[in-house]
């Protein structure tokens, strides 16, 4: 199963209409997009995705509809966390996984749990999903951040956890990680900006919210550095930065869904509480988007 979480993963934004609906029209042709660029797989209902404004039909109807658009040509991950555990966990015994490889479980946010709470928290999930599960550590939105130690307790202990999503930014912490690991656990890019540097230390790929503009691009950047070949790879991240930079100016996913409709993939629409980008940073996008080449 890791094989299949190695490599380049997209967390897919969630297209809505003009009247704020899910635009499935545009689902299918971003997946298509995505797909034809070469992602090694697709991540929905993240952060990227605005799963916390969907409700639960809406959810499953979108992961039921993109499972048979994908119709298994590339692996499938569905986020499924929260700051409730037992809600977490109702959700999963209640959920249809069919063309679903794994899940991607986010540290429960807002109420700050120790460390002890996380490993209790992910033991709890663990024991009732019957997938592969991918931890999630990003401080910067959730308020905690889950030590190498825990995560190692968790990837040695706890049989079906058998990857980490690390966007903590902490290089040390990820290096220890990576030293310590058992030998099949992957340790997975949360970032972007900091995917060359993270895959030359040896992490095993990124799940990437650019990837959904560029995803021949920034895959070619992941296979080349994942082989050696940081040369080739720095020449594309080099290219992209700036790009990158410019779509978290405003927070995601408003950057990279103005980038979406900038090359006519999505219409530019959020749901409350998040909101378009501004004017400014929409035309420095939107020019550094038409010049941009590899």
């Amino acid at each position: 199963m890791t094989k299949k979480l190695t490599g380049l993963g997209v967390a897919m934004v969630t297209p809505f209409d003009s009247k704020g609906n899910i635009d499935y029209k545009s689902v299918n042709s971003l997946l298509e997009h995505l797909i034809m660029g070469g992602v090694d797989y697709i991540v929905l209902l993240g952060t990227t995705g605005e799963s916390v404004v969907l409700n639960e039909e809406e959810k499953n109807e979108l992961v039921r509809y993109t499972v048979k658009q994908n119709n298994g040509r590339v692996s499938i991950v569905v986020g499924m966390g929260g700051n409730n555990t037992a809600s977490i966990i109702k959700t999963i015994k209640q959920f249809d996984f069919l063309g679903v490889d794994a899940i991607l479980s986010v540290t429960p946010y807002y109420n700050k749990p120790t460390q002890k709470g996380l490993e209790l928290h992910y033991r709890a999930i663990a024991s009732e999903c019957r997938l592969p599960i991918i931890l999630y550590n990003v401080p910067g939105r959730t308020g905690v951040n889950m030590t190498a130690e825990t995560t190692l307790k968790l990837a040695h202990e706890v049989p079906n956890i058998v990857a980490v999503k690390e966007a903590s930014g902490n290089l040390i912490q990820q290096s220890f990680i990576l030293r310590d690991r058992p030998k099949d656990f992957l340790v997975i890019s949360g970032d972007d900006a900091l995917v060359l540097p993270q895959l030359a230390l040896g992490l095993d790929g990124v799940i990437s919210v650019v990837g959904n503009a560029f995803p021949k691009e920034f895959s070619k950047l992941v296979k080349l550095a994942l082989v050696g070949n940081f040369t080739h790879s720095r020449e594309i991240h080099l290219k992209l930065i700036e790009i990158i930079e410019t779509l978290f100016m405003e927070g995601n996913p408003g950057g990279i869904k103005a980038a979406l409709s900038i090359l006519g993939l999505i219409e530019n629409n959020l749901r409350l509480p998040l909101a378009p980008i501004g004017e400014s940073t929409y035309k420095k996008l939107s020019k550094l988007i038409s010049n941009f080449s590899v």
